[in-house]
């Protein structure tokens, strides 16, 4: 399935330079970041796993997932993370005409409450991104500089664990997933991240624009 890259190249990030790619800061800290949930048996664990390392994360919630576990999002927020908005239906911005694309992001933030967007598989447009910035005054478009490969079915677990370790600096964003299809390499890679991290002497802090 590799048809990706973990280490989000430069020049990527210099095209799509209105969007936020990584955090400039001298600390030693690390933005660690879940995509697709809440979902109800793998959010808990990620909950758990955070807990026990005392770290903060960002969850880039579906607003239909939001909409069926309300509860489970609401526990995010108790515990001190962070959230963001992820469309309404995991809408791929490359496939999806402007309109749409909009107005699903909107419907999302009637169950998301945040000023922080995050396109599904990272696929947007340019004018998308100058009309997110229109019409959702003070949004914010986050990207990643680490992506975990954690939803590659081809990936062995210790592969997606290795991944990070090698690509993470501090400043970076860090790309999991709280879906069933990430399950087997992130019940494996997370525990060990956070470990790695810790080791490192490096913060786990939630994003906050």
């Amino acid at each position: 399935m590799k048809n990706y890259v973990v280490k989000t190249p430069g020049l990527l990030k210099a095209i799509y330079n209105r969007c936020i790619w990584h955090i400039k800061e001298p600390a030693n800290s690390v933005y660690i970041t879940f995509d697709d949930g809440p979902h109800p048996n793998v959010t808990p664990f990620i909950l758990d796993q955070l807990a026990a390392f005392q770290a903060k994360a960002t969850f880039f919630c579906i607003g239909k997932n939001v909409k069926e576990n309300p509860e489970l999002y609401q526990r995010i927020l108790d515990e001190g993370h962070a959230v963001g908005n992820h469309t309404h239906n995991h809408l791929n911005g490359w496939k999806s005409d402007n309109l749409q694309y909009f107005k699903n992001i909107n419907l999302a933030s009637q169950y998301i409450e945040s000023n922080m967007f995050r396109p599904p598989y990272g696929r947007i447009s340019y004018t998308q991104t100058l009309g997110i910035e229109r019409l959702f005054p003070g949004m914010k478009i986050i990207m990643w500089d680490v992506l975990s490969g954690d939803f590659d079915t081809d990936l062995e677990p210790i592969d997606c664990l290795h991944n990070v370790e090698r690509s993470t600096r501090p400043g970076s964003i860090i790309v999991f997933h709280d879906s069933e299809k990430a399950w087997q390499r992130l019940e494996y890679t997370l525990p060990r991240f956070l470990k790695f991290c810790t080791d490192q002497g490096w913060g786990m802090k939630k994003l906050k624009f």
